[in-house]
């Protein structure tokens, strides 16, 4: 095929990760309906802490890594210094782990504490092996192995559900899921470990530092309201918090995507000087992920109790207003995701930790001030004003590197589509309300259908990107 690296990779990150976030779904749906709120809460708290101690065993040395390599100077080096580190990191993790646990709310009752221990060991296998794959632009077979990953997480966890485990058997799929991938991923790894010197260990300490107080920032954004709510509330709780922002993060799917394919080569095109192609695609990324985005909210305000109801069970149907505010999380996720990846792949990751930092601070004092009042839907408020204010701080330090722009043109169409697909929307519910799963998943496909047509009919740059991509894959053209 003639399409270049970028659209190549992009669409392998988008197949991949479309299907990824399909399995993630369909098995939610399940465990939600067998296990109810409070074992999905006990599980969600479980990564919340794997999150956590994960993050002391990278030690920013992941981002730090693949973006020494990536740079394709002595990438044999690098990556032996990263291993080399990643090891010595993981054993200071699992000895932190099993100081704090006694502290730990939901593992010594569930029996997780050496499940935990184990899920670390392969955790760091994984993150090992999918550096080497990330840091040369391996960005395809890294997805697929992210695929493979899912697919037999949740086969295991559903099988586990079936023959009656509880949280042990979710925790036990997640691991296996990883133990694929490490198998996978080890059959494409290009890098080997050889000698390396002290100024490899500098190389990658100098940019991992930073890249380690950022991602705790990120990690912030995750998991404190997670963690605050199973403290201060009920598991329980937990699962219905988690379940929603869970649906709600089907608006920013993409941006993963963009994020996985744009890292590498922003960094490559950052150290070459070749800023305008940042600029160009950092405006594409936040268009085609709008794109996805507007439709989504607008569709899941309307619909917010019903998606709860139906795909999750009547337990989780009093998570909807949180669900409404979570949607425009969404948003603000995507600004704030695509520009600190520009920010950290353009060598400054010392001012998105700065940025992260405030925002983590102010996310953890919100929240601790708000779920005592609003419960849960403090939680969510707490992100909305927190992930805001990241992506406006974000925003305010790239501009002065870089002339961020967006389509505003492509935007209003994508607005205008899904005011259209809202019409329709409300006429179709007005007609046949929907009152079982089946009128559920034809309203959202009559709904998908009418938003994808009148962007097509709307945008002509959006219909000359896809008919240009059909063309390149010599794929039948749109008309």
């Amino acid at each position: 095929m003639t399409i270049n690296p970028i659209q190549r990779q992009a669409l392998l990150s988008f197949g991949s990760l479309l299907a990824v976030t399909g399995f993630g779904y369909i098995a939610t749906f399940y465990f939600a309906h067998f296990l109810g709120p409070a074992v999905l809460g006990a599980y969600f708290l479980f990564l919340a802490y794997y999150g956590i101690f994960d993050l002391i065993g990278d030690g920013g040395l992941g981002g730090a890594a693949v973006k020494r390599i990536s740079e394709g100077k002595e990438q044999n080096e690098f990556f032996t210094a990263f291993f080399i580190m990643r090891m010595v990191l993981l054993c200071l993790s699992i000895a932190v782990f099993i100081i704090f646990s006694p502290y730990l709310a939901g593992l010594e009752n569930n029996g997780l504490i050496y499940w935990l221990i184990i899920a670390l060991i392969a955790g760091t296998l994984a993150s090992v092996a999918g550096t080497n794959l990330y840091g040369t632009a391996q960005v395809g077979i890294m997805q697929v192995s992210n695929l493979f990953n899912t697919i037999a997480k949740n086969l295991v966890q559903i099988l586990a559900v079936f023959v009656g485990c509880s949280v042990g058997g979710l925790v036990a799929g997640f691991i296996a899921g990883m133990i694929v991938a490490i198998v996978i991923d080890l059959k494409f790894i290009r890098l080997s470990l050889t000698h390396c010197n002290l100024s490899h260990f500098k190389g990658l300490f100098s940019f991992s530092i930073w890249t380690f107080l950022s991602s705790g920032g990120l990690l912030i954004f995750n998991y404190a309201d997670t963690i605050l709510i199973g403290l201060l509330m009920t598991e329980a709780d937990v699962g219905i918090y988690r379940v929603a922002f869970q649906l709600t993060s089907a608006a920013s799917f993409l941006v993963t995507a963009f994020h996985v394919v744009l890292y590498p080569r922003i960094s490559n095109w950052h150290a070459e000087k070749q800023f305008h192609l940042i600029e160009y695609a950092l405006a594409r990324a936040i268009t085609y992920s709008l794109f996805l985005a507007i439709p989504v909210i607008a569709g899941g305000i309307i619909l917010s109790d019903k998606l709860l109801y139906f795909f999750y069970g009547a337990a989780f149907e009093s998570g909807a207003p949180i669900l409404i505010i979570l949607l425009f999380v969404q948003v603000a996720n995507i600004f704030m995701y695509l520009q600190t990846t520009c920010l950290n792949a353009m060598d400054m990751p010392r001012i998105s930790f700065y940025i992260t930092a405030a925002s983590a601070i102010m996310n953890i004092i919100l929240n601790i001030l708000l779920i005592p009042v609003w419960g849960i839907s403090g939680a969510a408020i707490a992100m909305l004003v927190t992930m805001s204010m990241n992506a406006v701080l974000a925003y305010g330090i790239l501009r002065s590197s870089l002339h961020v722009r967006v389509d505003l043109r492509s935007v209003i169409n994508l607005i205008i589509s899904a005011f259209i697909m809202v019409a329709f929307l409300l006429a179709y519910t007005t007609v046949l309300p929907v009152q079982t799963f089946i009128g559920l998943i034809l309203v959202l496909a009559f709904s998908a259908v009418i938003y994808f047509c009148a962007v097509l009919g709307i945008d002509r740059t959006i219909r000359n990107d896809l008919k240009e991509l059909l063309v390149t894959m010599h794929l039948p053209g749109i008309p």
